[in-house]
């Protein structure tokens, strides 16, 4: 289509038609919040999710960088398309009626690459059905257990061994051009240059389709000791590897329902998993998990939750770990609530489903562990803690993976469970433990605060904020706890809000309980009935008492709060212990400034020394008449009368310190309820 040929009206139907949800979701991972949805902002060196996108008013805004726009405008930015390319690749992707000029080539060769591919999906299942495919129906049958539906299903088909039979079908009786049908993938030139030969022969065919259910590619499985075993379409026009996944199209209805992606290696892991009523899985096409696909999944899902079952040889190890390196970025940015699924007695997704229920294998999704949690269990598997060069090994292994973390309190959550997984339940063992990975995570990485900053204000502020900050976690998300925070709060008044923008949010907090409960949590407000507040949906309400506010930073605190990363729902899972820890850390930045008030107040009093007292004391006999006197007993109690303050600074000092000892056990000891 040529540029003079875009009419107002296609322009109108696109934005009619366009969803920017939809359309944004395919390039950065969205979480719902209230009536909007929020993201890591693509235009700029995002941390936190600043970019807001509303479906009513059909905008996108970054509070941080000003990006904004419709999504029209996000599509120009974000692919550096024109006006005119935007609006007909939204018109392609919508399906909307629009003629397609001849003196578009492009578009025109585009549209029969799809045609043919159809054609050759078609043709190759009805091979499967003719005598030559005999065997490939066989061992679909017996060796796979598919049974005819779920064969029909995903358009299994067979290749036959002849040299050119897909070839002479599609240039003899379809007619299509050699040009075009080089195009596809279907074909290859001969050695010797005359002549064209099908790419697959003696194969059971795979159709590989997009979301829209568009046959894009081809995988071949050999059925006779040619290599290699499996064999792709190579990438066209139509077909890009590693944007696609295997079973999308028949998957992500499911993984939507399900709220979560099961993602495997292999073809017929994907189609086994269908076969037993498991159809959230899809499948990587053979290469590592990638960014762009990861979104792709995330689009689906509200929480965001995948789940990596690959195999369980060694590549299939490896295949997990590239997977991880690959979107740790997204993972640690709580992006996306990545877990890890490994099935230690059997080789892959496809022969637990033959050995096993589908609800034995949904049980295994249910408990899957966090890739965090899963890579530190490989590094203490099979490892004696007792031997030291094992020991040794673990902390060298930890020490980055742990550092790769760059907020301080979710580093802090493993820390404190690594060093219990170490220390083999010993509480002082575990708590140098934790204090030593700390000072080893620092000297690795240079951009972590040093800890000989430790008093220094900054510092201290930051440990009061993200203490704050947790308590705040709590109280939104674990209504069962917020009884105790409120008596923290109030009654034992442990518990400030410093931080302007937390104690902007607590009042926020109020106001909502106040409209909802009619009850203010004001010191001496009286009791609170306790199920009304646990019950409150703060996510929920939270965000419209704020959204008047252009407080960008204000803003993307809350977003954070109403958002846990994977991380941080972990913590959650223990709130009366996060509580108490937090609390005790508060405690601690109090104690620790009043032993530096003591201190000072120590150094600025004069010491008066046993010589200092025993010159009084002599003066003083001098006047007063003699008589029998302990002088030892004068000399201390005088030394205890002119040192009293000292001697009083002095014990309190210690006994701050020894107060701020029990408050970092307090983090080690369980909760007494």
């Amino acid at each position: 289509m040529n540029k003079q040929d875009l009419h107002q009206h296609i322009v109108e139907a696109v934005k009619e038609r366009l969803d920017i949800v939809d359309i944004i979701s395919d390039y950065v991972i969205l979480k719902k919040r209230g009536r909007e949805f929020v993201g890591i902002c693509p235009f700029h060196n995002d941390k936190t999710p600043s970019l807001t996108v509303s479906p009513t008013k059909k905008l996108y805004h970054c509070f941080s960088c000003g990006a904004g726009g419709n999504g029209i405008k996000f599509l120009m930015e974000f692919q550096r398309r024109n006006f005119h390319d935007t609006i007909l690749h939204l018109a392609q992707k919508y399906q909307l009626s629009i003629e397609i000029d001849s003196s578009d080539p492009q578009t025109s060769q585009r549209e029969k690459v799809y045609e043919i591919l159809t054609l050759a999906s078609q043709w190759f299942h009805s091979q499967l059905y003719k005598p030559t495919g005999a065997k490939a129906l066989t061992y679909l049958q017996k060796e796979r257990n598919l049974n005819n539906e779920i064969i029909n299903n995903f358009g299994l088909g067979y290749a036959p061994a002849t040299w050119d039979a897909l070839f002479q079908y599609l240039h003899e009786t379809k007619h299509f051009t050699v040009e075009v049908l080089k195009k596809s993938g279907l074909v290859k030139p001969r050695n010797s240059g005359i002549g064209l030969y099908d790419r697959f022969r003696d194969r059971i065919i795979i159709p590989i389709r997009d979301y829209q259910g568009r046959t894009i590619a081809f995988g071949g499985r050999s059925l006779s000791e040619n290599n290699p075993k499996y064999l792709n379409s190579p990438e066209t026009e139509v077909f890009q590897k590693s944007k696609c996944l295997f079973g999308i199209d028949r998957a992500y209805h499911s993984i939507s329902k399900c709220d979560e992606a099961v993602v495997v290696e292999g073809y017929f892991d994907v189609i086994s998993l269908h076969r037993v009523g498991i159809t959230n899985a899809v499948a990587s096409l053979g290469t590592t998990l990638n960014k762009q696909q990861m979104t792709q999944l995330c689009h689906y899902t509200e929480h965001k939750r995948i789940i990596l079952n690959f195999d369980t040889d060694e590549a299939g190890f490896q295949a997990t770990q590239r997977a991880i390196n690959e979107v740790e970025e997204l993972a640690l940015k709580g992006q996306v609530e990545l877990r890890i699924l490994h099935l230690s007695k059997t080789k892959d997704p496809d022969d637990f489903t033959n050995s096993h229920s589908p609800f034995e294998y949904q049980m295994l999704l249910d408990k899957a562990p966090l890739w965090l949690d899963w890579q530190i269990a490989q590094i203490l598997e099979d490892k004696d803690l007792n031997e030291t060069k094992q020991f040794q090994q673990v902390i060298s292994a930890v020490v980055p993976l742990l550092g790769k973390l760059s907020q301080p309190t979710l580093r802090s959550h493993y820390l404190k469970k690594v060093a219990e997984l170490l220390s083999g339940g010993q509480s002082r063992f575990a708590l140098r433990l934790e204090e030593d990975l700390h000072r080893q995570i620092i000297k690795e990485n240079h951009n972590s605060f040093d800890i000989s900053t430790y008093h220094g204000h900054s510092h201290e502020f930051k440990i009061q904020e993200l203490a704050e900050e947790e308590i705040l976690r709590i109280y939104i998300h674990c209504g069962s706890s917020r009884e105790r925070i409120h008596h923290e709060l109030f009654e034992n008044q442990n518990i400030n809000f410093n931080v302007p923008s937390h104690s902007f949010i607590w009042n926020a907090i109020e106001r909502v309980q106040s409209d909802y409960l009619k009850i203010h949590l004001l010191k001496g407000s009286g009791s609170i009935e306790s199920s009304k507040l646990a019950n409150l949906d703060l996510v929920k309400l939270l965000p419209n008492q704020l959204i008047p506010e252009s407080n960008s930073d204000l803003n993307n605190k809350l977003v954070q709060l109403l958002n846990p990363n994977e991380v941080q729902l972990a913590a959650l899972t223990q709130p009366l212990l996060q509580l108490r820890g937090a609390t005790a850390v508060i405690e601690k930045q109090k104690s620790l400034k009043r032993c530096q008030y003591l201190l000072d107040a120590w150094s600025n009093q004069r010491l008066q020394t046993l010589e200092d007292c025993i010159g009084i004391l002599i003066e003083q006999e001098s006047v007063e008449s003699p008589g029998p006197v302990n002088m030892e007993s004068k000399v201390d109690s005088m030394f205890f009368m002119l040192n009293a303050n000292t001697i009083r600074f002095q014990e309190l000092y210690y006994r701050e310190r020894e107060y701020i000892s029990n408050l970092d056990r307090q983090r080690w000891t369980n909760l007494v309820t």
